[in-house]
């Protein structure tokens, strides 16, 4: 393997790690507030179908080059009301989080074909949008040999998502915001006894969510596959969990392990430049990722530390 494709593959695993951490990233506010989020993969497939209609629609309104940026937008607001459901049935009935996280996934998706076949006389696809993210480089780091190109030559979502990965560490750890959402998540009846809003902040924790695994969506639509499918997403939110779950609830612990299942992802393309995977069915590379999705959730059981309240509906009644 030359260093040329060395190059290629790295830039290649930032690609599929992209929505991985936006949506991972979601979770993670999530949880951190106490709310179980197991319904990531719907709150994608929201942004991915949002991100294409709204892409399209703008494209036909003359925006141009300014279209993918409008499908971002409306991805995170889509995410964001979509959360609302989860976040009412979870904190305000109290309904079971996990129960709640199953029917978002399939009412998302359910939602989704349904109006893409609603706009797109009757077709399961919304149509190929003329206008997607291109590629940018960063002036001189881009020339650097080997990892210029793999790392500094990439679609704007991805530089979008590192930045977000160390403001969303410094947001969680840094700043009076973080350390509320942290104890609603530990210990939301002490919290609640000094004044600090476990629905509030539990609602908030669920809403960015909603709004960051929408822009994972989008990434999805506005960089790879540019339109909208029933399996534009295939089961890329479960895959984000289980970064978010081996990563610790940390933002860049959660950036790592999604870095690692992009690279599982990203090495199906380049299996037929290694001798022996010639030998080896191509399935197997397209089920990789998913496999180790379970190895690693299955080796990250009693072992990684999740916020203590994780789960718990709260009851001030009971405090």
């Amino acid at each position: 393997m030359g260093f040329e494709t060395i190059g290629e593959l790295i830039n290649t695993t930032l690609v599929f790690a992209t929505a991985l951490i936006f949506a991972a990233l979601g979770g993670m506010f999530s949880e951190r507030s106490g709310v179980v989020n197991i319904g990531l993969e719907g709150l994608m497939v929201s942004g991915a179908f949002a991100a294409a209609v709204a892409t399209d629609y703008a494209a036909q309104a003359g925006m141009g080059a300014g279209s993918p940026w409008m499908g971002l937008l409306a991805a995170a607001v889509y995410g964001v009301l979509f959360s609302l459901l989860h976040a009412v049935a979870t904190i305000t009935f109290k309904s079971d989080q996990t129960v709640v996280g199953v029917v978002i996934n399939i009412l998302a998706l359910g939602v989704a074909i349904y109006f893409t076949r609603s706009l797109y006389d009757g077709s399961a696809q919304t149509s190929q949008l003329e206008y997607v993210f291109s590629k940018v480089a960063i002036p001189f780091l881009s020339e650097i040999p080997i990892i210029g190109e793999g790392l500094f030559r990439a679609y704007p979502t991805t530089f979008i998502a590192i930045i977000l990965v160390f403001v969303s560490f410094f947001v969680l750890f840094k700043t009076p915001f973080g350390l509320r959402l942290r104890a609603v998540g530990e210990h939301p009846s002490s919290a609640d006894t000094v004044g600090i809003s476990v629905a509030k902040y539990r609602y908030i924790g669920v809403m960015l969510s909603g709004a960051l695994a929408g822009l994972g969506g989008a990434t999805i639509t506005l960089t790879t596959t540019s339109s909208f499918t029933h399996n534009t997403i295939s089961g890329q939110g479960f895959i984000a969990l289980a970064a978010l779950i081996f990563g610790k609830w940390n933002p860049f612990g959660l950036a790592g392990a999604a870095i690692f299942f992009g690279f599982a992802q990203a090495i199906r393309n380049f299996a037929q430049l290694f001798e022996f995977s010639k030998q080896i069915p191509v399935e197997v590379f397209y089920m990789l990722p998913y496999v180790l999705t379970l190895i690693v959730l299955a080796a990250a059981v009693g072992r990684s530390n999740a916020p203590s309240a994780l789960g718990q509906p709260y009851d001030p009644a009971r405090r």
